[in-house]
């Protein structure tokens, strides 16, 4: 481990951290992207009974302890959960204890964040272009791929970018499902963890909060610089 706080150079486990949570943040975010985008338009765009509770269930890991949702996601995908035990039995596959269950817990903790940036994006977009263009021929995929998504864009690129910040801060619901793995589950915020708990630790934290902190503005300043450039390409096509 590096012994200064502003060596360039990263630790071996500095490098195998911060490699864990890109790894985690951005399989995390690409795999619930398409989820987002279903469930954005869903509240955005129809009314059904229990949309109240539905939209309270996509936003409940924002108010519960990620804790809890770590726990419940332990109970249900755990190796003896019946979700986790079913997939182990017949396709060998495990969230538990392993990386893999990290993204899924990064990508749960993310999901309100990415669902709510996309259905204002949706709620913005008047639904009588999708009507004008079905009149002209076109069905109403080819209405929705041609004009709603492309106007949506900036909303699905800064809820991308939002729940994937959100994911590399993760650290409740992760290590309460998947523990506190070095190589396998130790993303920065655990390895922050962890190194807190050592007695000359302070160097080490101090050094996976700066990078915890270029990471989660870089992402943030990623977001800001797409979403204005998407709505410049849309401001050009009009």
């Amino acid at each position: 481990m590096s012994g200064t706080l502003f060596s360039l150079s990263l630790s071996p486990a500095e490098a195998q951290a911060l490699w864990l949570s890109l790894k985690t943040g951005l399989v995390g975010t690409g795999l619930s992207l398409p989820f987002g985008i279903a469930v954005a338009w869903l509240l955005a765009r129809r009314d059904f009974r229990g949309k109240v509770l539905a939209d309270g269930l996509v936003h409940l890991p924002l108010v519960l302890p990620p804790v809890v949702t770590g726990y419940v996601l332990l109970l249900l995908f755990g190796h003896n959960g019946p979700i986790g035990h079913w997939l182990e039995s017949w396709f060998g596959f495990s969230f538990a204890f392993n990386w893999k269950g990290a993204a899924l817990a990064s990508a749960i903790m993310g999901f309100p964040l990415m669902v709510r940036a996309i259905r204002l994006s949706f709620e913005a977009v008047d639904p009588k272009l999708e009507s004008a263009a079905r009149t002209l021929g076109a069905s109403k995929a080819d209405a929705f791929i041609s004009i709603t998504l492309p106007l949506i864009l900036p909303g699905i690129i800064a809820g991308s970018l939002l729940g994937f910040a959100r994911a590399l801060g993760e650290f409740g619901a992760t290590i309460t499902f998947v523990a506190n793995i070095p190589g396998e589950t130790q993303t920065l915020p655990i390895a922050l963890y962890s190194a807190l708990q050592l007695p000359d630790g302070e160097i080490r934290a101090l050094r996976f909060v700066l990078l915890s902190l270029l990471l989660a503005a870089g992402a943030l300043l990623a977001s800001e610089y797409l979403a204005r450039a998407a709505q410049k390409r849309i401001r050009g096509r009009a």
